[in-house]
């Protein structure tokens, strides 16, 4: 069979960190094909080096069975490659139809001819089981729908061959299942799928080949026939992964952190949150469950300080906090890991070390100077505990995979031993060994008797860590479960259902 996509003999440092060495990977056209490996793997690096964003040291890649001599995002277009980024790459202030045909706009003289655009971007959603509105602003748009769009966009530029990168790590529990069967739809009509993801039930359940990135080389290519979860996992990290065990109380004690009948209006005047009330106890985990766009950026904003309510209050440990800012509440003993870690979590353009030292200047005394040699080490300790690569205080956060970002982020709330803990998002992009991890410092956290928010769009992270679980639907909290469940899939069905309106999971 031909092959769609291939790379011989790859190679690509940045400084002394070596990010892809000595890669060859060869796509059959027509197939889905995933790459795997854990945070810093080097899986975001080969992607745009196949693509053209980046130039290899060394090797050579190839389109439709041909040597590309230098490749660039413009030439692969052009030979019908198209590559969807983790982070959507829109314009929120335009239209679909706008976003989609932007740098590539159809002319009507001298005028861009967005009505023939409107009616060709139809018919090529409808084709594909893509239904979006051209005219909608893509501010407007779900995250899935969002991902949609990203879609369209490498489709109406022709491409055959679409390149993903991470491109579920954006999407609720509901809309995943129809992306996967969009994906296989693509596939069985003769398009090829790369696709880069941490989650290897979707590896298993979309692509036909699988290949193991690690430490940047590629360790095995293998058919997912046969092929279990257990057994991926293990050539993913290396090693076998423990689940994390479950604690076997829950919090005890008055409640440490509470949201009593918060009420909160977009700036369109709509209601994000609606009477919200929920109360953590000392070393409890509370679950926050639902599609995104319900109201829980909403409820992070407001629990951390980020925002303040119309109506209701907030109180950590017995101080009402409702008015206080997010530095006023870090000093009552408040961490926040926010759902963006790129808007809210990091300076990206800054070493990691200053990154550690955000909101923890007073942990480090009350010098007009910054004890940068502190600092430092304390920085080093954070990235050896958490495994960050590279493991360089000096790098700067945007030179790391994501998943190492977010270990960043998670280092420094834990560094501030919060008595609460508002965390959101806290294993996207992440991998199965990372997730292992970070799953046993959350849980490490609650027995130490921090009361923990715990807001995802995973259902089966809310049900392994969490104590309760709510289910926020519409700006209100619609369900209320105790876990561990005595019929854990029954549970997940019950709690779906709420998600999308269906009715209560108590």
């Amino acid at each position: 069979m031909s092959e769609a996509l291939g790379a011989s003999g790859v190679a690509k440092a940045y400084g002394d960190c070596v990010a892809v060495r000595d890669a060859s990977l060869s796509v059959t056209a027509g197939t889905a094909h995933a790459l795997v490996g854990e945070n810093g793997a080097g899986k975001t690096t080969l992607m745009k080096i196949l693509y053209g964003l980046e130039p290899a040291d060394a090797g050579t890649v190839r389109i439709g069975g041909a040597v590309v001599s230098h490749p660039n995002p413009v030439d692969s277009i052009a030979r019908g490659v198209g590559m969807v980024h983790q982070h959507f790459m829109l314009v929120p202030t335009l239209s679909v139809v706008e976003n989609v045909v932007l740098g590539r706009e159809p002319r009507r003289g001298l005028r861009v001819d967005l009505a023939r655009a409107s009616a060709e971007l139809r018919a090529l959603a409808e084709a594909h089981g893509l239904g979006v509105d051209p005219a909608r602003l893509v501010g407007d748009l779900s995250v899935g729908e969002r991902q949609r769009v990203e879609i369209l966009k490498v489709l109406y530029r022709g491409a055959r061959t679409l390149i993903l990168d991470e491109p579920t790590a954006m999407l609720s529990p509901p809309e995943v299942q129809p992306f996967i069967a969009l994906l296989r739809s693509l596939v069985a009509g003769g398009a090829t799928v790369l696709m880069v993801t941490h989650k290897l039930g979707e590896v298993l359940a979309l692509a036909d080949h699988v290949t193991v990135l690690r430490r940047g080389e590629l360790v095995e290519t293998r058919p997912t026939a046969g092929l279990t979860a257990e057994a991926l996992g293990r050539a993913l990290v290396g090693r076998e992964v423990a689940a994390p065990q479950r604690r076997t109380r829950r919090g005890e004690g008055g409640a440490r952190f509470t949201l009593s009948d918060v009420r909160v209006l977009r700036p369109d005047g709509t209601t994000a949150l609606d009477g919200v009330s929920l109360a953590i106890a000392p070393g409890e985990i509370v679950g926050i469950a639902g599609v995104e766009g319900n109201g829980q950026h909403e409820l992070v904003q407001v629990a951390a300080g980020l925002a303040r309510p119309a109506v209701g209050s907030v109180e950590l440990d017995g101080v009402d906090c409702t008015t206080l800012g997010i530095a006023a509440r870090h000093r009552l003993g408040l961490g926040l890991v926010p759902e963006d870690r790129h808007e809210e979590g990091l300076l990206l353009d800054s070493p990691l070390w200053e990154n550690l030292y955000l909101g923890r200047e007073e942990g480090f005394g009350r010098s007009v100077l910054v004890p940068r040699a502190a600092v430092v080490a304390a920085t080093e300790r954070a990235i050896a505990e958490l495994d960050v690569r590279p493991p360089d205080p000096e790098a700067a956060a945007r030179s790391l995979s994501g998943g190492n970002q977010q270990k960043v982020v998670l280092a420094r709330e834990l560094g501030r031993s919060p008595r609460v803990l508002v965390c959101a998002q806290p294993t996207r992009g992440v991998d199965i060994g990372a997730i292992a991890e970070i799953h046993a410092r959350l849980l490490a956290l609650a027995d130490a008797g921090a009361a923990i928010l715990l807001v995802s769009a995973e259902l089966d992270e809310i049900l392994t860590l969490a104590d309760r679980v709510h289910v926020l639907y519409r700006g209100r909290l619609v369900a209320e479960h105790a876990l561990p469940a005595a019929d854990p899939d029954a549970l997940r069905g019950r709690l779906g259902g709420a998600m999308l309106g269906l009715g209560s999971a108590s």
